[in-house]
């Protein structure tokens, strides 16, 4: 300190801490011309005991006129030592940079000024020292002080103009830095970090590309800025690197594209379309470094497909094509596990698109990776059945597809029907709204014959009766109506002369047997006349309920349908199909007069012609001889009851013994008919409860004893009028 004052006039010292600015720059040439002197004589020792003294007396002063004298005195001091300046580099520029965050905003000022001096005198130098100067400007560029940001925005050009021209530059040990800074949110350091980003790249020694990933996810953050400018410029700096990311042999795609992936989730638009556009161009320039990340990058594109933006839902869709057209195997890393998990979590997508293309993917791997697949099936099954509810048809329609892909394979067949009868059972809205669609699609793309033989197996030991009987008139009006099943109706047409036609309609026949209507149904389809007459005289009272009767009314609206005209025009021939008449007259004693279904199949049989009907024909076939069941023509050859010629013409056609499946349908409906006296009996059981407690007396309720006539039930006739079924 004394080599200090020794070298340093007393005026000279008083002049450095006045308040007058001029007095002060004056003062600094003083101790310019000093130093200099000193400069020469190579007396370093003195130089340093001068520095010392403006640093501690005068930079770190209390006294703001003493801190503003000092930061000039060391800039003239730095002048002073000219080009011995950068061995005192390490005294010079901590009290300087400390003095950018001075509560006084001139002292702020003088800092940058003194700072600017320096960095003009020791020019390549300053670049040894450059993360601490740029973490000081960083600050200042989000000064309150416009003087400040006029003054730091000058430093930062002569700065950058010092690294553009230096080889000493060390990016290496810049970017932590530089990634620690991106997350500020001040809209000047943003600005500032952006024009470095800028600044660094076009120098050509500088490999900023190589360090992309260490600040991408910034740049990214800038795109949602609320300044214009800032978003311009952040975006300005994106589309540069990612022209030199196309023109670049060697990029670090894997880390970005974690980045990319998360960023396209963003909820700002322009930062989910540069990072889809950037994850496009990924795709078409990854190669084998992108196999790994598919299955995040699919993860960030499903969603997008949908997006409410028009340009992101084409890029989106476009990165969604090319990334399936690509063929990964597993063994270079592509993941099949975390495809398929994707694709199954995307499934719940609120939006249609993006469940669409979910499909589509698990279709695809189902192609290219079938053993793999298989073996997460258990993974994705579930969320497969769940998805047969989606609301939208071309959902379920891709759901049934690759259900049908998987159930190739025998066993996965049998646990697709298996587990498709338990949502059946489940949920019954299911059935009823998308039932039909559902079984008719999976006939087209797997063996109709083999989903109807798979389904009546399953439903002939269905324990739910009440769900065996609506799930077997579901599957009989599809096999009624569908055009996709015609060539089963044409197979069940052959029932009495063809063995593979029997062979069906005896397969159906078990399962068919939970309803009567179904039953009737199958064997005028089979044209299994005689039976049919069978199967209906068999029916009881209680057979003939309101349920019943709907799908009679169903029945009878669909023999006047094209399906049915051959039956229609046999009865052109009531001489040779008798027991069809006599069938069809059968159903029409069923129906109530006044129903639109018995005016219908009155007309209709009001046209069968009479003139080959003879006493005898009648006489025969109402009395149940089992000689003359099937009815004769002139010559004398028996008739089955289709018609077709048959020497056996008792209960037995084609191998068919229609009395032991007469005696199992019956067998069967009286099983429903105990399950339905049971559930009326159970019903009847909580309704007498609860009368029980309507008219419990007062004193019952405190603990008395009941009397006799409380717990006995009410009596039959109390609860029903004349003509109603007690249920």
């Amino acid at each position: 300190m004394a080599d200090a004052l020794s070298a340093i006039p007393a005026a000279v010292l008083r002049n450095l801490s006045d308040k007058l600015y001029e007095k002060r720059k004056n003062a600094a040439l003083e101790v310019e011309g000093i130093v200099k002197q000193l400069t020469a004589a190579g007396d370093h020792d003195r130089i340093t005991a001068v520095i010392n003294l403006l640093t501690h007396e005068y930079t770190y002063s209390p006294q703001a006129n003493h801190r503003k004298g000092g930061l000039i005195g060391l800039a003239a001091a730095t002048v002073g030592l000219s080009a011995e300046a950068a061995q005192h580099l390490e005294q010079i520029l901590p009290p300087v940079i400390n003095s950018f965050s001075d509560q006084d905003s001139r002292v702020r000022y003088y800092a940058c000024e003194a700072l600017y001096n320096i960095a003009k005198v020791v020019r390549g130098e300053f670049i040894f020292h450059f993360n601490k100067i740029f973490d000081a400007l960083c600050k200042l560029s989000a000064d309150s002080d416009p003087n400040v940001q006029s003054a730091a925005h000058l430093l930062d050009r002569l700065v950058k103009d010092i690294v553009t021209e230096s080889d000493q530059f060390s990016i290496e040990e810049f970017i932590p830095l530089l990634r620690e800074r991106m997350n500020v949110l001040n809209p000047y350091v943003r600005q500032f970090l952006v024009g470095w980003i800028t600044v660094l790249d076009s120098v050509p020694d500088i490999d900023m590309l190589g360090f992309l990933p260490d600040f991408l996810d910034g740049l990214f953050n800038m795109l949602s800025d609320s300044s214009h400018e800032i978003r311009q410029q952040a975006d300005s700096a994106l589309s540069e690197f990612l022209q030199e990311i196309k023109n670049s042999p060697s990029v670090d795609y894997g880390r970005m594209a974690e980045i990319l992936v998360q960023r396209a989730a963003s909820p700002d638009e322009f930062t989910r379309w540069t990072a889809i556009t950037w994850i496009n161009e990924f795709v078409k320039l990854g190669g084998d470094q992108l196999v790994p990340y598919y299955a995040d990058i699919l993860g960030a594109i499903l969603p997008c497909i949908a997006d409410k933006e028009e340009k992101i839902r084409v890029v989106a869709r476009e990165t969604n094509e090319e990334l399936r057209s690509i063929k990964a195997e597993p063994a270079e890393g592509f993941d099949v596990g975390a495809i398929l998990s994707i694709a199954r979590r995307q499934l719940s997508n609120e939006h249609e698109a993006t469940r669409i293309e979910s499909l589509h993917w698990i279709s695809t791997l189902l192609n290219r990776h079938r053993s793999e697949v298989l073996s997460f099936l258990n993974d994705i099954f579930e969320t497969l059945l769940k998805s047969l509810s989606d609301p939208s048809d071309q959902v379920v329609l891709l759901v049934l597809e690759v259900h049908a892909a998987i159930a190739e394979d025998q066993y996965n067949f049998r646990q697709l029907v298996v587990f498709l009868v338990h949502k059946f059972r489940m949920d019954h809205a299911l059935l009823e709204r998308r039932g039909a669609l559902i079984i008719r699609q999976l006939c087209v793309l797997l063996d109709a014959e083999r989903v109807y033989r798979e389904l009546s197996k399953i439903l002939e030991g269905e324990a739910d009766l009440d769900f065996a009987s609506t799930m077997v008139q579901a599957l009989n009006l599809i096999l009624l109506t569908s055009s996709e099943l015609s060539d089963l109706r044409d197979l069940l047409k052959l029932s009495l002369v063809d063995a593979a036609g029997k062979d069906f309609f005896l397969s159906l026949y078990a399962s068919w047997s939970h309803s009567s209507m179904a039953i009737i149904s199958l064997c005028l389809l089979a044209q299994a006349y005689q039976h049919a007459s069978s199967v209906i005289q068999s029916l009881t009272e209680e057979d003939i309920n309101v349920r019943f009767l709907v799908q009679l009314d169903k029945l009878i609206h669909l023999l006047e349908t094209p399906i049915f005209a051959y039956l229609r025009l046999q009865l052109l021939e009531p001489g040779r199909y008798i027991w069809l008449l006599k069938s069809l007259y059968g159903l029409l004693m069923l129906l109530p007069q006044q129903s639109a279904a018995f005016k219908i199949l009155r007309t209709r049989l009001k046209t069968v012609p009479s003139y080959s009907f003879n006493k005898e024909q009648i006489r025969r076939t109402s009395s149940g001889n089992p000689s003359t069941q099937t009815g004769y023509m002139s010559t004398g050859i028996h008739f089955s009851e289709d018609g077709s010629m048959n020497e056996d013409s008792h209960n037995v056609h084609n191998g068919i013994n229609f009395a032991a499946w007469l005696q199992q349908f019956g067998q069967m409906q009286q099983q429903h008919r105990l399950h339905s006296k049971s559930q009326a009996l159970s019903r009847k059981s909580s309704i007498s409860s609860k009368e029980v407690k309507e008219v419990q007396k007062p004193e019952e309720v405190r603990g008395g004893s009941p009397g006799p006539e409380i717990n006995r039930p009410p009596s039959r006739s109390s609860r029903k009028g004349p003509g109603q079924l007690v249920l």
